[in-house]
């Protein structure tokens, strides 16, 4: 996997035929208010694409996951022209007990991907890289 120059990353945790997602804030100084969004966030100096993901989903989740939990991931560009990643994750033993809310967002939820992939409150370049991850899969 390619580490060069990126903006962030996002994880798609699945749970069988769900998505666990968290409602972001209202905040004026951040992209998508309000919308659903997928654990992940900012790079830190020197990190990887997927240091960057396991460290924003411990810290908004309390959730440890390690590289070799992804079974899928993908550098593109979001619409502000920087690079990202996402990465899937793919836990249908997932025990929402586990998870400790951190201090971004304003709650979180385990969604069914139905209402995930139709709702117009996610952020939309998300949904179509969970789309293309799903499409993969049901091959």
């Amino acid at each position: 996997m390619a580490t060069g120059d990126f903006k962030g990353a996002k994880l798609a945790i699945l749970v069988d035929d769900r998505i666990v997602v968290i409602l972001r804030d209202e905040k004026p100084e951040i992209p998508w208010q309000g919308f659903w969004d997928l654990p992940g966030g900012e790079r830190e100096p020197g990190e990887s694409p997927s240091e960057c993901v396991i460290r924003e989903t411990r810290e908004e989740l309390g959730l440890e996951y390690a590289p070799t939990d992804f079974c899928w991931s993908r550098e593109y560009i979001i619409p502000s022209g920087a690079r990202d990643w996402i990465f899937v994750t793919e836990q249908p033993g997932f025990d929402p007990a586990r998870v400790r809310f951190g201090l971004e967002g304003q709650k979180w939820q385990v969604s069914g991907l139905d209402w995930y992939l139709g709702n117009a409150r996610v952020i939309p370049h998300q949904r179509d890289h969970v789309k293309e991850y799903l499409a993969v899969r049901n091959r």
